[in-house]
């Protein structure tokens, strides 16, 4: 799709629909599913590519690959196979690499079938001493500004990310035909960003900026891209309030879906006879310790399995943990060894059921764990004092 193509569809889902959703994607199963599911448009990011690895976004200004030659791969061999011709494709380029000569490397974006770019990963999202240090090097926001307006002058749809005024203000003068103000890193979910803005302060961010452009280029499309807003009713509260036209998700549509989808499948597979999040394997398992520490996870465990073979061998392989610091941990917190705590539980039971039931001794045995029953008997006398045979009648005696 040329760039007049793209711009005729968006202003038609904007006229028709009232607002313009984008998807980053990173690899020809996510493009296929939000292709689907009605995204107006979908841009090529290596972000996308490290969320599907299990890494954050963030993972894009790292030297783990090169920015521009993953995009490429994604998009010709993985993406494009699998995705119609009738859906804008951006090209998520990182202008500031050394390695490449823009202008023909932006026709080669163009030749390979994309139908725009946008500045990601982008200079706008780094700042302290790293940024001023960028900045002295060469690696400059104004090479992104400058990027943007040669890919208009070839003919290329182009997004501009930016994260304030004055960003956005440059880069409507280089002719950008989205503004797209980056919130930041997607919060939520495993991976999630631990640090972010509130939507109070996006929306007074998006005020700002998106006056701004109405001012100065009102056919720019104003859009948003996920930070704070990971939710429908957070995406409606920004529309509400400020004269967004879209919306842009990378976690939103991809990782943080994966995650529950994948996640809850699983489990439900691994504890279909018992959908309790209190489960104490699953929570060994996952080594949630934040509802309590591993010592209650492992007397819940004893208290529900003991009438099973329970050793703290294989509780600590589950857990990912080595059995010595689990035993240490244990008698730590509980004043006793896993060992002698599990005996007393079992023989607690024992006496319960030689009280209460109408079992035999080896019947109660079996309920408490003991295939042999000379060495339940054994280990009952030692801690009670008297066989469990004796105590049961001596507990009749007691009833007449």
């Amino acid at each position: 799709m040329d760039k007049e193509q793209v711009l005729r569809q968006l202003m038609a889902q904007l006229h028709v629909n009232g607002h313009i959703i984008g998807a980053s994607v990173g690899s020809g199963m996510t493009a296929k599913l939000a292709r689907l599911g009605g995204a107006d448009l979908l841009l090529v990011l290596s972000a996308g590519k490290y969320r599907i690895m299990g890494r954050s976004s963030l993972a894009s200004y790292f030297c783990f690959g090169n920015n521009n030659e993953q995009v490429m791969e994604m998009g010709t061999r993985e993406i494009f196979p699998v995705v119609r011709d009738d859906i804008p494709m951006l090209f998520g380029l990182m202008a500031t690499d050394p390695t490449i000569q823009m202008y023909d490397y932006l026709n080669k974006i163009k030749e390979n079938g994309f139908s725009g770019i946008v500045n990601f990963p982008t200079i706008a999202l780094i700042d302290g001493n790293f940024r001023n240090a960028l900045e002295q090097e060469g690696s400059t926001y104004n090479r992104e500004i400058a990027t943007i307006r040669l890919a208009n002058h070839l003919g290329l749809f182009t997004m501009a990310f930016v994260t304030n005024r004055d960003e956005a203000e440059k880069m409507l003068a280089a002719g950008a035909d989205v503004i797209c103000i980056h919130l930041g890193l997607t919060k939520g979910g495993i991976l999630g960003a631990k640090k972010y803005i509130s939507l109070g302060e996006a929306r007074k961010l998006m005020s700002e900026i998106f006056a701004m452009c109405k001012k100065k280029n009102p056919e720019a499309i104003r859009m948003i891209y996920a930070g704070p807003a990971n939710t429908l009713s957070d995406m409606h509260y920004l529309y509400k309030n400020s004269d967004c036209q879209g919306y842009i998700g990378g976690s939103t549509f991809d990782r943080i879906p994966i995650e529950d989808s994948v996640l809850g499948t699983i489990k439900s597979f691994k504890f279909f006879d018992n959908s309790n999040d209190n489960n104490s394997v699953q929570q060994l398992i996952e080594r949630n310790w934040r509802r309590g520490n591993v010592v209650d996870s492992i007397r819940q465990y004893i208290e529900e399995h003991y009438m099973e073979p329970v050793q703290l061998g294989d509780i600590a392989l589950i857990a990912h943990m080595s059995s010595t610091y689990l035993s240490s941990r244990f008698k730590k917190e509980t004043g006793v060894s896993f060992t002698k705590y599990l005996l007393d539980y079992r023989i607690g039971k024992a006496r319960e059921l030689l009280e209460e039931s109408q079992l035999n001794c080896k019947e109660v045995a079996l309920r408490v764990g003991y295939g042999d029953y000379m060495q339940f008997s054994k280990m009952f006398k030692k801690y009670v004092g008297i066989s469990p045979k004796k105590y049961m009648l001596r507990q009749i005696n007691n009833n007449k």
